[in-house]
């Protein structure tokens, strides 16, 4: 069985801050997650043209809407405090999600163990070339939210050779319960011979924790310290306490899953003697 991976996703949940970021990634790692995950766009790329000068209400001003998305991004100075942070201090791997081709480039350039293609960019063919061209070392990830299964199937023939991890997702946030869809996790395990995870969104455990009874093994929440901080995102994140939950009831419901093999368990042996008056039913087994 696969080891599970636990994901905090940091997203842009630092809202341009890198104390902030800083103090997420170690209050993260306390609370047992395996990675953490930022996101990287270029706004200009990113931001639609009809949406770009839409005036937009945040905590340091009215501005425009691409305004404000500049204002969320680190630039390659932060992220080299961010790996030299979580490397030598915090001692926890981190990646990023890439909304484009400059950051991928940039992105890459980091000795991460991952590289995730976000929900939104799942048809973009031409980032998903060239980050099949150019990961390397890095794992491709790729988040299947709003999505068809014929756009999926587009995107894994384009990843297929590079062995990505396929994670099931609703991009709603947060996300209602009656559309978090789970039973979509082993029909993807049927559909494509990669490992399967899932991407929640919503708001609660119980779901992220049914995922994993699924079959998924890499598990990405977003991760907040504090749901009531300003952005589109807190809502729909966990906080440290409940991240830790959440790892240590993930990690006791995959290690109750066994094999599905029914047999009589080593600490059945005496219950069942004693109970119904039998011999070692092990004898059986072994002749």
């Amino acid at each position: 069985m696969d080891e599970l991976v636990f994901v905090a996703e940091i997203g842009q949940n630092h809202n341009g801050n890198l104390s902030t970021a800083m103090e997420m990634i170690n209050a993260a790692a306390n609370a047992g997650a395996t990675a953490v995950k930022f996101q990287k766009r270029v706004p200009a790329l990113a931001v639609p043209e009809a949406q770009r000068d839409t005036p937009k209400d945040t905590p340091w001003g009215t501005m425009s809407y691409l305004k404000y998305r500049e204002c969320l991004e680190f630039s390659k100075a932060d992220y080299d405090i961010i790996d030299s942070y979580c490397r030598e201090m915090v001692h926890i791997p981190w990646f990023v999600s890439v909304w484009d081709i400059p950051s991928a480039e940039l992105m890459l350039q980091y000795a991460n163990p991952y590289v995730k293609i976000p929900s939104a960019k799942i048809t973009d063919l031409a980032l998903l070339r060239y980050v099949a061209a150019n990961h390397g070392s890095h794992q491709i990830v790729l988040s299947t939210g709003m999505s068809t299964l014929e756009e999926i199937d587009q995107a894994v023939k384009v990843l297929q050779g590079e062995d990505p991890i396929v994670l099931h997702c609703t991009s709603t946030y947060p996300c209602p319960h009656d559309e978090i869809n789970l039973q979509v996790i082993p029909e993807l395990a049927v559909r494509y011979p990669f490992r399967i995870g899932y991407s929640g969104h919503e708001s609660g455990l119980a779901p992220t924790i049914g995922a994993v009874a699924l079959g998924a093994r890499f598990i990405e929440r977003h991760f907040t310290l504090d749901r009531t901080m300003w952005g589109s995102d807190q809502a729909a994140s966990v906080e440290p306490e409940g991240f830790r939950r959440l790892v240590r009831m993930c990690t006791t419901v995959a290690n109750s899953m066994g094999d599905g093999n029914k047999e009589i368990m080593p600490g059945e042996v005496e219950p069942r003697k004693r109970l119904r008056g039998e011999v070692d039913a092990t004898k059986d087994r072994a002749q």
